[in-house]
């Protein structure tokens, strides 16, 4: 065995914690909600989930996993095209599809898997990418894997630098525009009219992972493009049943026929890696319908989150502004941010600090996320633990 490479590791990790940025690992013994029991803290409010319509406990949605489970099994025990095709990966295909306003739609493990499966196999010996510089880092390493022909990497919600990027691209190369629905440090929302008419003035193709997207904006739901007005005009969407949609796992890729039939064809995380376990398909569909059956789901989910900034503002905070669920307050140096979180969490108040490599130097932020299940004695709870920070 390597004792020198365990003696770096353990260097840089000496490091982190001098740095005061090294991350711990709190561990939860109830299912995820607005209020949860800790291990050696017991109930903390939470503020951290990506549980944004509170589905990943809803009695329904787990119902529906535990008949996938029986029906159908624990897993899948193969990749899709061999024998890992289960009747609920179809049916919940249709619902996605029929979410993003796209001919069809394709499963996958994660949304990090269905990011990495789509650019890559959409991408040819031609292909420039343009992409946001604060996209996702599923996003960041999909690219990378993609080896195009070339990368442009445009200032955040610059459109300005991507017109002119666009225009500087040959005009005979497939051409990626690459973003975010909703980016998940800084809450602000993705300017998709303009990409989708430079796009159109261009011949570009673009894709948009709106992972904090579905679930929370649109007057269904159905995320970022439904928002702006623009379902079935933008070419590609990927997504993740890990937040509004269940909580559970998974990711999916939403768009034309050909496109989902070339990414089962030959993108790889498709071809070698087991199918989405036939109980979160399950799951994910319940939680779907629910979504569309149930319009208070989405209307508190916007009334917390309008109520809760409201509330920190009357604390004397000045969240960063926007219209998703996201609510990161800048704090600046990384290790002054980890330090609020944990502070809060003594107050029974769950929120992550984030900074650099995360986030850029001197940006270090706590990132409230808003829940529909959460009650407004939550929310007044939360609002004076921040008030104490600030005495």
């Amino acid at each position: 065995m390597s004792t020198t490479l365990d003696r770096q590791l353990g260097t840089e990790l000496d490091a982190l914690r001098e740095a005061r940025t090294y991350k711990s690992f709190l561990t939860l013994e109830s299912p995820q909600g607005p209020v949860v029991r800790m291990q050696g803290r017991g109930e903390v409010i939470v503020l951290s989930s990506n549980n944004y319509l509170g589905l990943a406990s809803h009695p329904e949605v787990v119902r529906a996993g535990i008949e996938g489970l029986e029906r159908y099994g624990a897993g899948t025990a193969s990749v899709r095209f061999i024998c890992g095709t289960f009747e609920p990966h179809l049916a919940l295909e249709r619902a996605l599809a029929d979410l993003s306003g796209t001919e069809a739609a394709l499963t996958y493990v994660s949304c990090w898997n269905a990011n990495e499966a789509a650019i890559p196999s959409l991408t040819d010996e031609s292909t420039v990418i343009l992409t946001d510089e604060l996209n996702h880092a599923s996003l960041i390493d999909a690219i990378r894997l993609s080896r195009p022909a070339k990368k442009v990497i445009y200032p955040h919600a610059d459109m300005g630098a991507l017109r002119d990027a666009l225009a500087e691209t040959p005009r005979a190369a497939r051409k990626l525009v690459v973003t975010d629905g909703v980016f998940s440090m800084e809450g602000d929302l993705a300017k998709l009219p303009e990409i989708v008419e430079l796009a159109r003035e261009h011949d570009a193709v673009v894709i948009v992972d709106d992972s904090h997207g579905v679930g929370v904006l649109g007057e269904t739901g159905r995320g970022t493009v439904e928002h702006y007005g623009l379902l079935g005009e933008v070419d590609v969407i990927t997504g993740t049943l890990g937040k509004a949609l269940g909580g559970a796992a998974g990711g999916y890729v939403a768009g034309s026929a050909e496109v989902c039939d070339v990414l089962a064809q030959r993108s790889r995380p498709q071809l070698f890696s087991n199918a989405l376990p036939p109980t979160v398909a399950c799951s994910a569909l319940r939680a779907i319908e629910l979504m569309l059956e149930d319009p208070s789901l989405l209307a508190r989910l916007r009334e917390n989150t309008r109520t809760f900034r409201e509330q920190l503002a009357e604390a004397g905070y000045e969240p960063l502004d926007g219209e998703a669920a996201i609510v990161p307050i800048i704090i600046g140096e990384t290790a002054d941010a980890m330090e609020l979180s944990a502070r809060l969490l003594d107050e029974g108040v769950f929120v992550t600090g984030f900074g650099f490599p995360v986030v850029p130097e001197g940006t270090a932020r706590v990132r409230v996320q808003m829940s529909a299940a959460l009650e407004p004695e939550h929310l007044e709870r939360a609002r004076d633990a921040f008030r104490r920070m600030r005495g």
